[in-house]
């Protein structure tokens, strides 16, 4: 029996399971309680809860201008919707990056007004000090390497990363600091596959890839993307398993129409 299937709730320690039997974990973002129900019933190892709610529940360009608030809200919410899956929560931009002091209040009140079970960070070496921070607390800390999107205006491109040596190198360094510091997970994104394919296999811990090719250890997508609501965004790596946005104009559109020619609501329903 695999490992996913025997455990009620899932933890760090499933996870590592899963890594040391060769079982791939599936990862999905999630922002609200009706989601987060569908995506833990379905069977979903991790949820995240993304800064990327930024971009598809606010509308905004980048992630940089949600709020920590605004993170713990759709956290509390995902929660509540929650049974088995590991609930991972992104800190966002300007809540742990230059003061390790700052990222341990962030985290900890993550975990106190959502009932979250792990936080995120961007980056390697930069943001180490703010890792160690949160760990010594008892905050299981997920890494994210290759595109971070709250550093996107020093990029300037969300283009792949890590294809030069230099870089690639560094993000050899960075994951293995993130591991010796206490790390449960890394996500590593929009980098060459044979690139990730080594760190999995260096590191010891598991190593969720997006648009970082099928040899890491788990891949996660967000979801408004992977069920077609967003429509907008259609990188190489995204496989979209629903055209919901279609569906639900459709449906509205029907809707619409029925009320106009006052076909909604008929007799039977009605009191």
């Amino acid at each position: 029996m695999s490992v996913q299937k025997e455990v009620k709730r899932v933890t760090t320690k499933t996870l590592q399971e899963m890594k040391f039997k060769g079982e791939r974990i599936s990862m999905l973002t999630a922002y609200d309680f009706s989601m987060a129900k569908m995506v833990d019933a379905a069977g979903v190892d991790v949820i995240l809860v993304g800064d990327s709610a930024s971009n598809v529940m606010a509308g905004h360009e980048t992630t940089l201008p949600i709020t920590l608030d605004q993170m713990i809200y759709h956290a509390s919410s995902v929660i509540k919707g929650t049974e088995r899956a590991l609930v991972v929560v992104d800190l966002p931009f300007g809540s742990y990056q230059g003061n390790s002091k700052e990222a341990l209040t962030s985290a900890i009140r993550v975990m106190k007004e959502t009932g979250a079970h792990s936080i995120k960070i961007e980056g390697g070496e930069e943001i180490i000090e703010s890792v160690k921070r949160i760990l010594s607390a008892g905050v299981p800390v997920m890494g994210h390497l290759g595109l971070t999107p709250q550093s996107i205006y020093k990029f300037g491109t969300y283009v792949v990363r890590a294809k030069e040596e230099e870089e690639a190198n560094k993000l050899i360094h960075d994951a293995h600091l993130l591991q010796e510091a206490g790390c449960f997970a890394i996500v590593i994104e929009k980098v060459p596959a044979a690139l990730a394919e080594r760190v999995a296999k260096e590191l010891t811990i598991p190593i969720i890839g997006i648009g970082a090719g099928g040899k890491v250890d788990g891949q996660v997508l967000v979801l408004h993307d992977m069920l077609g609501i967003n429509t907008e965004f259609k990188p190489r790596f995204l496989r979209t398993y629903l055209n919901l946005y279609e569906q639900i104009t459709g449906a509205i559109g029907n809707y619409v129409r029925d009320v106009k020619s006052r076909d909604f609501p008929n007799e039977k329903e009605q009191y």
